[in-house]
């Protein structure tokens, strides 16, 4: 597995653990990480500290994003895909799209190449925390 998607998945780990929403992501240019988050909305109490904002907010200013592929491990919903297109990151790589669909015509139709990796780790991740918070899960998705 690419290591980059293996540091959002630990991102994702690491949000689990503090009581929230197991969905990590990394912002990378050349190869170096320049900023990791996940998805803190229970954790800060704020709607849209998604774990796409929140690695962007930690990446802070950088410039140009055009070269930069943002790694998550769920595809990327409105919100996020809305950051994506607005800042013209070009490439963005999701671990999994079985458990939300996200954004992902929005994301190509703005010239953004979306990669879905399907993996497995990053469905058992969503899935797990799906039949234990299933309610946190629905006000997640606007339910």
């Amino acid at each position: 597995m690419d290591e980059f998607m293996q540091e959002a998945i630990a991102e994702a780990k690491l949000g689990r653990s503090e009581g929230g929403i197991p969905i990590g992501s990394v912002l990378v240019k050349n190869d170096k990480i320049l900023g990791r988050g996940h998805n803190k909305r229970v954790q800060d109490n704020d709607p849209v500290t998604h774990a796409e904002i929140d690695c962007l907010r930690n990446a802070g200013r950088i410039g140009n994003y055009q070269d930069a592929t943002l790694y998550s491990t769920l595809m990327p919903c409105y919100l996020c895909a809305g950051a994506v297109v607005q800042f013209g990151i070009k490439k963005v790589v999701a671990g999994e799209s079985v458990t939300f669909a996200g954004a992902r015509e929005f994301m190509e139709s703005h010239g953004v190449e979306v990669i879905d990796l399907n993996l497995d780790e990053c469905k058992q991740l969503m899935r797990e925390f799906i039949q234990e918070k299933q309610q946190l899960w629905n006000e997640d998705i606007g339910n």
